[in-house]
């Protein structure tokens, strides 16, 4: 699997004109896996979408992928399910 993600990678990093270089993969699938498991399923493509407009607009380099990966991060740890009534 790693070597189709790898080549995954680089072809999506070719096709939107991106340095495969500066995309750390592990840290966008951590990001991804936070959210789902701790916010909701969908929550992670979200998650990493909306990060990815962040970075976008804070220059795109790697400390502003940093910066905003770290603040979604926190965001996950502190998030709080909602508890399901039963039909009252």
């Amino acid at each position: 699997m790693a070597d189709s993600l790898d080549d995954w990678t680089r072809a999506m990093c070719e096709v939107l004109e991106l340095d495969p270089d500066g995309v750390d993969r592990d840290a966008i699938l951590d990001l991804a896996k936070a959210a789902a498991h701790r916010v909701a399923r969908p929550a992670a493509p979200l998650t990493t979408y909306l990060v990815g407009l962040a970075v976008g607009k804070a220059g795109g380099d790697a400390a502003a992928f940093t910066r905003s990966a770290s603040v979604a991060e926190r965001l996950t740890e502190g998030w709080q399910v909602p508890l399901e009534t039963g039909g009252d």
